[in-house]
């Protein structure tokens, strides 16, 4: 099943015998259009690749509206709260178009890690690329959303 997502960032640096210790921890997930495929605060339990579609990651401040940070399609990975510890998902994820990924119980990667210290490197590391370039675009989109703010401020304190 893995060896053909070479493409997907995440596997690139793998060779054939630590595609096959990953192997079996993987299983296909696929969701129409529109579905929340889990909510901000849900327990966090997989990580997902997709394969196909796109998805949305959406972030509710506890004192604020429900902010879009981003868009994911192909090779993009989500979910990564249950790799790095945290006991809750941090943001929803809502399909915007059919998807396709194989996902991955985070309890499963970190006993991969423990078991085949190079192959989780690899993946971990992998996975820490994904993210850090969600981070500088989702970085620009708060930026954005808190100059929008000020602006708004400043105005209400011109009208006094």
């Amino acid at each position: 099943m893995l060896e053909s997502l070479t493409h997907i960032p995440l596997f690139q640096e793998l060779e054939a015998e630590q595609f096959s210790q990953l192997e079996p921890l993987f299983e296909f997930y696929s969701c129409p259009a529109e579905t929340v495929i889990f909510e901000q605060g849900d327990p966090a339990v997989h990580l997902y690749l997709i394969l196909e579609g796109s998805v949305s990651i959406r972030y509710k401040p506890y004192d604020g509206e429900l902010i879009t940070l981003t868009h994911l399609r192909h090779g993009d990975a989500f979910g990564w709260s249950a790799v790095v510890g945290s006991p809750h998902y941090t943001s929803s994820i809502v399909s915007d178009t059919e998807m396709h990924a194989i996902r991955i119980r985070g309890t499963e990667l970190w006993y991969l890690c423990l078991k085949y210290p190079e192959t989780g490197r690899i993946v971990l590391n992998g996975l820490a690329r994904v993210v850090s370039s969600r981070w500088k675009n989702a970085d620009a989109q708060i930026q954005a959303i808190l100059d929008k703010g000020m602006a708004k401020a400043n105005n209400g304190h011109k009208k006094r």
